[in-house]
Formats: C-alpha cells, sequence, structure tokens
C-alpha cells in the first residue's frame, strides 16, 4: 500500500478528525438551535454563522492534535492552513447546505417541542454526517498535505 493510502487510512488521525468534527458539528448544531428554533433566523442564514465559527474552531483543534505531526508552526503557514482549511472545506459545506435545503425547503416535516421546531437541527446533522468524509480527504490532501 502506498504512503498516501496509509496516511488517509490512518485510524487514528480518522478517529481524531472525527472527534474534532464532532465538537465542530456541537457548535454549529448548537448556533442552528439558537438562531432557529424562535425563528430568529432562517435555517441557512443560521447555519452560515455556525458554519464558520465551527470551521474556525476545528481548525485550530485539527491543526494542534490530528495533524500537529505534519506542517510547519510558524503563524504564517497556520495561516495559510487556515485559508486552505476554509477552501478545501467548501466541497463539505457545500454537501452540508444541500442536504439542509432540501430537507427543509423540499419537506413539510417539522419536530416540535415546546413551540420549537427541532427539524432544521436534525437536517443539518444529516448534511454534516455526509459531508464528512469529503472533508477528511480534502483536508488530509490539500490542508496538511499527508502525503507530502
Amino acid at each position: 500500500m502506498n504512503d498516501l493510502i496509509k496516511s488517509l487510512l490512518s485510524v487514528r488521525r480518522i478517529t481524531q478528525f472525527t472527534s474534532v468534527g464532532i465538537i465542530g458539528a456541537i457548535c454549529e448544531t448548537a448556533i442552528i438551535v439558537m438562531l432557529t428554533s424562535f425563528d430568529t433566523l432562517g435555517p441557512l442564514v443560521a447555519k452560515v454563522v455556525g458554519v464558520e465559527f465551527s470551521i474556525s474552531v476545528m481548525f485550530l483543534i485539527n491543526d494542534r492534535y490530528t495533524f500537529s505531526d505534519v506542517g510547519q508552526s510558524k503563524l504564517t503557514n497556520r495561516v495559510y492552513r487556515w485559508m486552505r482549511s476554509h477552501a478545501v472545506r467548501s466541497g463539505g459545506i457545500a454537501i452540508a447546505f444541500f442536504m439542509l435545503w432540501v430537507l427543509t425547503a423540499k419537506t413539510d416535516v417539522q419536530i416540535i417541542v415546546r413551540n420549537a421546531n427541532f427539524w432544521p437541527t436534525i437536517a443539518n446533522i444529516i448534511g454534516i454526517s455526509l459531508a464528512l468524509l469529503v472533508n477528511y480527504a480534502a483536508e488530509s490532501l490539500f490542508t496538511w498535505r499527508v502525503h507530502e
């Protein structure tokens, strides 16, 4: 098995990336719950706020934890990785936004608890889950370049 495949299939890295992703999903979901539960903002606008916050949080944790053994630690290198992280996560973000749109705008599903609709939150979690694989591969290959 070549080094690229070995790097991508690292159980340690996949587990760490997924753990960090769960933290990011919790951050994003908390923001979406706060902004949509009582019709403060629509689901897509709330997702924009949640996505930006969670991407930055996940980058910082991944840079220090998941991918701490690759990449230089100089501030300029970290800033470039942060910018690449935003760029490569656009694929995962597109998947997550598309799923949120389909599941909220194209369905009449509502899950009401104490007068709050939690369906946008559940729909968002579904989209995040699908985007995880795209994000892992893209972050590994382009942000932290584990194969170099």
